[in-house]
């Protein structure tokens, strides 16, 4: 029996602070529907939950018995983002921490200077995983004024998750984009691949190249829209949890993985190993592509990047 033509569907959407789309090809605007509806819902889901946003959001809840030096028992799915940021903290020599977000209180990218080092020594203070006890199914703050964020983890989680269950309805060529970060269902139609640009981080507009993926994820990390440049010297939101200072010499990475949470952990652990970075990303051994802030590329062979893109590319 001839299987019906597939047809594309997109669907876009505003979720965790950033433009989203999904992409998928079916045989009916039904089901394309069916699945686009149910990641979507998941996405929000994820959102709200770990919305550092939403005095509602179960994060909300964690920081608050953070603040107070407390302990507090989490689910299932909690536990594994938990148990996952661990694994990066340790793999990171301690650099990917989701402890670190409290720093954003001294760091206003757009206050147009920069923050006093008494306010950042304070902070520093209520920085550190090593300072909490995470005891499945328990997590318990011993340093009262704490806080964690998984803005390094759940976006790259919810896509990885939206692209399952786009696949849980039938959809097995498709693409979700969560503001860059993006897992692929499954090739076009055709069976060709999904073409996706990957942006440069100073030059608006400008791509650093493109991207041919027909399974797996990809996601970047980078000074792409919050800094603040004074006196020549460019300050991104990338910032080192020992120094509580922005990263000074990667100004981008990209990663390919399976997993667009593996993919994401492991492009900012590279950029919080500033001139480490790129070695690291090397014995990864993982499709990689890298910009330091001289402008000079480099990455892995996968991604066909040896030397900077094309300046005719950029324009």
């Amino acid at each position: 029996m001839k299987k019906p033509p597939l047809h594309y569907f997109r669907r876009d959407f505003n979720a965790m602070g950033t433009p989203c789309q999904i992409q998928l090809f079916a045989a009916g605007e039904a089901k394309a529907m069916a699945a686009a509806d149910a990641a979507i819902a998941d996405v929000r889901r994820l959102e709200a939950r770990y919305s550092r946003y939403r005095d509602d959001s179960f994060l909300s809840e964690i920081n608050r018995a953070a603040a107070s030096g407390a302990a507090i028992e989490v689910d299932e799915e909690t536990a594994g983002l938990l148990d996952y940021a661990a694994t990066c903290y340790a793999q990171s020599g301690g650099l990917f921490d989701i402890t670190s977000g409290i720093l954003r209180r001294a760091w206003k990218f757009d206050s147009g200077q920069l923050p006093e080092q008494s306010l950042i020594d304070n902070l520093l203070q209520r920085v550190g995983w090593h300072r909490l006890s995470w005891q499945r199914p328990r997590l318990a703050f011993a340093t009262a004024g704490m806080e964690i964020d998984f803005g390094g983890v759940v976006k790259e989680y919810a896509a990885d998750r939206a692209a399952a269950l786009c696949q849980a309805h039938g959809i097995r060529h498709g693409l979700v984009n969560l503001g860059g970060d993006i897992k692929v269902v499954g090739p076009r139609a055709d069976g060709s691949p999904w073409q996706i640009g990957i942006r440069h981080p100073h030059r608006s507009g400008g791509l650093l190249d493109t991207l041919a993926l027909a399974a797996g994820a990809v996601a970047s990390s980078g000074d792409y829209e919050r800094c603040i440049t004074l006196d020549g010297v460019r300050y991104g939101h990338v910032l080192n949890p020992r120094t509580g200072w922005p990263v000074r010499h990667l100004a981008a990475v990209t990663v390919v993985a399976e997993f667009c949470v593996v993919a994401g952990s492991a492009s900012t652990i590279a950029m919080l190993k500033e001139g480490d970075g790129p070695a690291w990303l090397a014995d990864l051994q993982l499709p990689h592509l890298w910009v330091d802030l001289n402008g000079e590329c480099g990455g892995s062979a996968a991604l066909g990047v040896a030397q900077p893109a094309d300046p005719e590319r950029q324009r």
